[in-house]
């Protein structure tokens, strides 16, 4: 028997309508649609940016993916989704795994894919690619994330300032993803550079809780959400 596909299906940032035509002719047409499972038996966000578009038919599956850092925790979580996956795949059943965002792009499916293929290597596996967060949030400030050769850096969690302060020294675009635990010590920096007043934080990008604070010289002390993240135009464009 042949086994089903794993499709990854990128869901954008927030928005429905992010989706891409491919993945949602994909996401309709599988049987199996799964996601990450949200807190507290609530949906995840990935559910609920698809969930109009499924249909009452398909099987819905909410995979656990802990937050945590402990990496024998996540190996076991990782292990137990893709057994979950499996029972389907082996049966000939595709399977749609939607996450926010890109697939390929700090998601979770990269986690579920890679110990899939390792636990059974015949898994096919293929990713549909859509919005991720640092365009949604250029898109929500009407600017563009680079220009002609400017050169760009994305950190995906600063845990060191000192990380900060090297890559300011070469790049001309800087974006921190879930700036909110790490947000002080980088106003601080920003604000010996001079880079305050070109800095933007855009707080859950295309949903309808959206919000955009553009130069932050008078914002110290902002309490945002962990779907925060910040811009830093350092450099205007090379010639």
């Amino acid at each position: 028997m042949t086994t089903g596909t794993l499709y990854g299906i990128s869901a954008g940032t927030g928005d429905p309508e992010l989706l891409s035509i491919k993945g949602l002719k994909i996401l309709q047409s599988s049987p199996v649609v799964a996601f990450p499972a949200g807190i507290g038996g609530k949906p995840g966000i990935a559910q609920t940016i698809v969930e109009q578009w499924l249909q009452p038919q398909q099987l819905q599956l909410a995979l656990e993916f802990p937050y945590v850092q402990d990496e024998e925790i996540l190996l076991q979580a990782w292990q137990v989704a893709a057994k979950q996956v499996w029972e389907y795949l082996s049966q000939g059943q595709n399977v749609a795994f939607v996450c926010e965002g890109d697939v390929s792009f700090y998601s979770t499916f990269t986690y579920l894919a890679q110990t899939l293929q390792q636990l059974h290597p015949e898994a096919t596996v293929q990713a549909i690619p859509g919005v991720c967060s640092p365009l949604a949030a250029v898109a929500a400030l009407g600017l563009p994330l680079t220009v002609r050769a400017q050169r760009l850096a994305v950190l995906p969690a600063l845990y060191q300032v000192g990380e900060l302060e090297q890559v300011l020294d070469w790049a001309d675009v800087v974006v921190l993803m879930k700036v909110s635990s790490v947000y002080p010590q980088v106003w601080a920096v920003l604000q010996e550079r001079k880079l305050l007043e070109s800095a933007y934080v855009v707080e859950r990008a295309t949903t309808a809780q959206q919000r955009i604070y553009r130069g932050l010289s008078d914002r110290p002390n902002l309490k945002l959400p962990y779907f925060s993240l910040l811009i830093v135009q350092v450099r205007e464009s090379h010639n």
